[in-house]
């Protein structure tokens, strides 16, 4: 079967089906659900005929589930990588968030932009070649790991258990973009100590809240020293995110006549291949001595994050030239008719994924390229089922160029 006829001949309801009996598990991270949805993906991969097992870590609480489709020899391999686990559900859903919901546009539910949907593309895409009968060369290693939320952990242990191949794709929402960079994740906390008086002697004090409403929009502004580009320059940034302010180290919040003497800020930053965290750090140390002058008395401290357990998320680049850059770039044209979007495309490129493990640890090249991302992360999280499917055929074409029929 050429290709165009296997690529038409998907069959789109199974692979709807698929994906929905993913969302109906409520595979919250660090949970039982989260461990069920692996024994289900390892159970589907044998089902159709992989080498398929589940891969403990953490001393055996936490389980990813690994396939191979075993080639005959002489192909380059290829590894797809995705998370199971999810989000919480916030509020304002007018779904079901585990119900699978598929409509006339979309398919709905907690995850299934990040990322069940990548997840279900890369297995209906290896059952799909496999149903028509295809031989390949080269091996499909299939990783759909766990703990991606705790700086993924889950694809560290599948790392350091063996899994690696010649090519990754990470199937991430990247709205079937082609994404080639993307940042390094650090979280940090600043503390701001200033010197409290009654309201009453209001100009005498050194007010630690009027000192974090100053700093914030500058931090939000941020980009960092020793960017190699312009575009890496592009997926520098920084955001706080949670701000505590009241009277002393334990915000004591009953005095409120009282100037605030102490503000806690924490926030993330994030920076690209080619810069480091002592750069974000240096120059975030520089905007800290500037907030010192503008408010003399204050003192304030930078202190980077590390959250026991939680590895930083490393960033990720590969060249635009790289094959596997060039063989979705192809499929995605062959697909859709059109030139992929390709490079440090955001808001891709800000996200913190496991690519950045998959490269930084093994050396390998890669691609980030996901369905879902325009409705991420937002009650009623959605997917375009044409991006579903086409995805699909994109990675089918992928796996053909990369590890070549037999």
């Amino acid at each position: 079967m050429d290709p165009r006829t296997l690529v038409d001949r998907i069959d789109e309801k199974s692979c709807l089906d698929f994906l929905s009996s993913m969302v109906r598990h409520k595979s919250y991270s660090q949970t039982e659900g989260e461990r069920e949805l692996a024994r289900h993906m390892a159970k589907e991969m044998k089902a159709i005929g992989l080498d398929a097992e589940l891969q403990p870590f953490d001393e055996g609480r936490r389980f990813n589930a690994i396939g191979k489709l075993k080639g005959s020899g002489g192909g380059k391999s290829l590894l797809f990588n995705g998370h199971l686990d999810t989000n919480p559900v916030t509020e304002g859903w007018t779904v079901d968030p585990w119900g699978g919901l598929v409509d006339d546009k979309f398919i709905y539910g907690i995850g299934v932009s990040n990322m069940k949907a990548g997840d279900a593309a890369y297995f209906c895409a290896v059952k799909s070649l496999m149903d028509a009968g295809v031989k390949l060369k080269g091996d499909v290693i299939l990783t759909f790991v766990v703990g991606e939320l705790q700086g993924g952990v889950g694809t560290l242990a599948a790392i350091h258990g063996g899994v690696k191949a010649d090519y990754f794709v990470n199937s991430e929402p990247s709205d079937l973009k082609a994404v080639t960079m993307h940042a390094a994740a650090l979280s940090f906390v600043i503390e701001l100590t200033g010197d409290t008086r009654h309201l009453s002697k209001r100009e005498e004090a050194v007010d630690a809240i009027a000192a974090a409403c100053d700093l914030i929009p500058r931090i939000d502004a941020m980009t960092f020293r020793n960017a190699p580009s312009e575009e890496h320059r592009s997926i520098n940034r920084a955001h706080v995110g949670v701000v505590h302010g009241a009277l002393g180290h334990d915000l004591e919040e009953w005095r409120p006549p009282q100037v605030a003497d102490f503000v806690r800020i924490k926030g993330s930053a994030r920076y690209a291949p080619g810069q480091t965290e002592a750069d974000v750090t240096a120059d975030m140390s520089e905007a800290l001595a500037d907030l010192e002058k503008r408010f003399p008395g204050l003192k304030a401290k930078l202190v980077p994050e590390k959250i026991d357990g939680r590895p930083l998320m490393p960033p990720f680049e590969v060249s635009k030239e790289s094959r596997i850059v060039k063989a979705i770039n192809g499929a995605y044209e062959r697909v859709r008719g059109e030139k992929q979007p390709t490079g440090a495309i955001t808001p891709t490129g800000y996200y913190g994924t496991d690519a950045g493990h998959l490269y930084q640890e093994l050396g390998m090249e890669g691609i980030v390229c996901g369905p879902g991302g325009r409705y991420n992360t937002m009650p009623d999280e959605r997917v375009d089922i044409p991006d579903f499917l086409d995805m699909i055929r994109i990675y089918i074409l992928t796996i053909l160029d990369i590890c070549e029929v037999a």
